[in-house]
């Protein structure tokens, strides 16, 4: 689901559309294919509007007109690049990988019907989704700490003489 990043004001309160890929995962036993990247689409949506929003509203704040454009940019990358790690690309991948790993269980342990262990890790899947969404946020607001963000130029400070 989507957040924005620390250096941007952290959402509590997460558009729904931004965690359509997740519930497209959880219900990926059940659904067609189509569904599930129809689920990316939304999503990856979601984090290109964001972006563009992020930049829009850096291009606003009052400010030396030198340092715009790049504060435009860097506002537009790091949002993106944070949202399409932290609220689709990773995302995705962990529920995916849980309800794989679920319906193989169930099935190896079980002899409930396949419709009963498809329910079950859609279940499992969507219940998964809270969980993870804050150890994902903070693993990638470190990523970029120690990577992408260290690359950003330094906003020039109006000397003081």
């Amino acid at each position: 689901g989507p957040h924005l990043g620390p250096s941007l004001a952290h959402l509590s309160l997460c558009p729904p559309q931004g965690y359509a890929n997740e519930v497209g995962e959880a219900f990926r036993s059940l659904v067609p294919a189509a569904v599930v990247w129809l689920s990316y689409a939304v999503s990856s949506s979601y984090v290109l509007a964001d972006a563009i929003d992020k930049g829009k509203k850096a291009r606003d704040v009052p400010g030396p007109e030198a340092g715009r454009s790049s504060r435009v940019t860097v506002a537009v990358v790091d949002t993106f690049v944070w949202q399409a790690l932290a609220s689709v690309a990773i995302p995705g991948f962990t529920i995916n990988r849980v309800c794989a790993a679920s319906l193989y269980i169930l099935s190896s342990a079980t002899r409930w019907p396949l419709a009963v262990r498809k329910w079950t890790t859609t279940a499992l899947g969507l219940l998964a989704i809270p969980v993870i969404i804050h150890p994902i946020d903070r693993s990638v607001d470190f990523l970029l700490d120690s990577s992408l963000r260290k690359l950003y130029p330094s906003v020039e400070k109006p000397s003081s003489s």
